[in-house]
């Protein structure tokens, strides 16, 4: 099936529902997508179904996109009915969000593989130093500010996201703490976040990887209906209902740790994250 052995598909799906679960309690934890850490593992999956290099990154993008929509969803409520989602910033980044991604997607048509993992690298890396340097005096001012920078802002961070797979909260998180808001409610809003990013990204994705799947007509897991596009069905039936789950379990975690130690271990989630790809980079 797939051209993989049975017994080694057997643990690759065992594998992919137990990244769901950890994608699920990642998103709610740190108000991200979790597409992280389901990106990496995506890649190794299509690796093993001998999916070209040239379009493995992309197509697990597109996927992390797709997964992170009802994951997004469910960590933005749980944390809204907390009531510290800053509703404000959302409204103020909705327009350009959405359009970062458009653009974003629109790279992934034609961009090499290894660009992917550089956007994964530069962001983590930045990420983590922040947080697992970084002390008050790291901040550019008291309150985040209004008007065209907050829209360019979140404009880049669209892109960005679109170009890794996640669903925004790395660069929120590290944008609005750097303003001098609480690590929770930085948490609390990027998880909206994601839903303005992952369902036009999981969008652009599909429409991006249309076209290589006719180019590569021997790849199984690029036709339908294995994938539409550049986004996989095999992994988002997998990856969804444990991430789902787990979401709420990971947005109670992260009301019951302090600042200190949600930045902290936030920080080497990143790190991890960055250090994977620079890897994949260099070998």
């Amino acid at each position: 099936m797939f051209g993989i052995p049975l017994f080694e598909l057997s643990w690759l799906i065992i594998g992919l529902v137990a990244a769901g679960a950890i994608t699920g309690l990642l998103a709610g934890l740190f108000g991200v997508g979790g597409g992280a850490v389901a990106v990496p593992i995506l890649y190794e999956l299509f690796r093993f179904m001998e999916v070209p290099e040239e379009v493995r990154m992309p197509l697990s993008i597109g996927t992390s996109l797709a997964i992170i929509i009802p994951t997004s969803l469910r960590s933005f409520y749980a944390h809204r009915a907390k009531g510290i989602v800053d509703m404000t910033i959302l409204k103020q980044w909705a327009v350009p969000v959405v359009a970062g991604v458009m653009l974003g997607s629109l790279i992934a048509r034609y961009a090499p593989a290894d660009l992917f993992k550089i956007v994964f690298i530069v962001v983590a890396g930045v990420s983590a130093i922040r947080l697992l340097f970084g002390n008050e005096r790291w901040r550019i001012a008291d309150d985040v500010p209004s008007g065209w920078f907050m829209r360019a802002i979140g404009f880049i961070i669209g892109v960005l996201s679109s170009l890794m797979g996640i669903g925004g909260g790395q660069l929120s998180n590290l944008f609005m703490t750097f303003y001098g808001r609480p690590i929770h409610q930085a948490v609390a809003t990027s998880s909206g976040l994601g839903i303005l990013i992952s369902i036009p990204g999981a969008l652009g994705y599909i429409y991006a990887g249309w076209p290589r799947a006719a180019q590569f007509p021997d790849v199984v897991a690029l036709q339908p209906p294995m994938s539409i596009g550049y986004v996989s069905l095999l992994g988002v039936i997998l990856f969804i209902p444990t991430s789902v789950l787990a979401a709420p379990v990971g947005v109670r975690l992260a009301h019951s740790l302090s600042r200190s130690r949600l930045e902290v271990a936030f920080g080497i989630f990143l790190l991890l994250v960055c250090l994977r790809f620079l890897v994949s980079v260099l070998t």
